[in-house]
């Protein structure tokens, strides 16, 4: 396997994996969890997808590993102990979204990708990214995969200890990050694979099962016996050895999207 490539773009730290035979070839991009794994590195050692030919470029989130405040994550925690919702939650996603249009940009000026559409991937709060990136922009797409995902912000809210005090703002900043209520936008630009460990928090597995219901027959639900939310062990930070439950799900992720572009355009012999 070729080495990782690290570099930013536009100011978005990334680790992107080659092709096996290098060259041009199309893109899918990724966004970490927040949860193990929680770098940019961290995730493509978790999910290498070594098998599909593409390139794999995977995004570091807001505030995460090269981007906290002062080398820590104080600053992060601080944020969150303020209001997980509007503090947190939201302004990651909606940074992550926001600043994705110039980082892929960039990436096409630095690797040699193909200028057709992309595929895109998130773990938890990254699923949340990748599913704002189906719903809220006109990016071209092949073919799209959340993990373990925040489909519904409110059931990702609901994790936090304590009642969240909801009001016009706060419920309509959540509404805006609920795929299911979104799920016609989706379903009429690509096919999502979701997948769902069967032992991740209850709420979350409904919600990826309300999506895939919703989405109807351009999405398939894979379900992984004994993942629970994370992908790899604490930290999280640095690349890891590969769980076989990720590998499990690594597995199904390349399956996906080997298929997804043998119909978009025969691989190569």
């Amino acid at each position: 396997m070729l080495s990782p490539i690290t570099g930013t773009a536009a100011g978005v730290p990334f680790t992107a994996l080659p092709p096996a035979g290098g060259g041009t070839a199309p893109l899918i991009v990724t966004w970490h969890m927040l949860d193990a794994p929680r770098s940019d590195a961290a995730f493509a050692a978790a999910l290498p997808m070594s098998e599909v030919p593409a390139w794999r470029v995977h995004l570091g989130m807001p505030m995460c590993e090269a981007r906290m405040v002062d080398g820590s994550m104080d600053a992060g925690l601080a944020l969150l102990r303020e209001d997980v919702l509007m503090s947190y939650l939201h302004p990651f996603v909606r940074q992550a979204a926001e600043e994705f249009p110039a980082a892929l940009a960039s990436i096409r000026a630095q690797l040699p990708v193909d200028d057709g559409p992309i595929g895109v991937l998130g773990g938890s709060l990254g699923g949340a990214v990748a599913l704002r990136i189906l719903t809220d922009t006109e990016i071209p797409v092949f073919a799209g995969a959340v993990v373990n995902a925040a489909v519904r912000m409110r059931s990702v809210v609901g994790l936090f200890p304590g009642g969240y005090p909801y009001d016009a703002e706060s419920e309509k900043a959540v509404d805006s990050l609920d795929f299911v209520a979104k799920a016609g936008a989706i379903a009429g630009r690509v096919p999502l694979l979701v997948v769902s460990g069967e032992r991740d928090h209850p709420g979350l597995r409904a919600d990826a099962s309300d999506l895939v219901d919703a989405l109807g027959e351009r999405s398939e639900l894979l379900s992984i016996p004994g993942l629970a939310h994370p992908l790899a062990e604490e930290p999280g930070i640095e690349p890891a050895p590969q769980l076989p439950v990720a590998r499990e799900v690594d597995a199904g992720l390349t399956r996906w999207f080997r298929r997804r572009l043998a119909a978009a355009a025969p691989l190569p012999q």
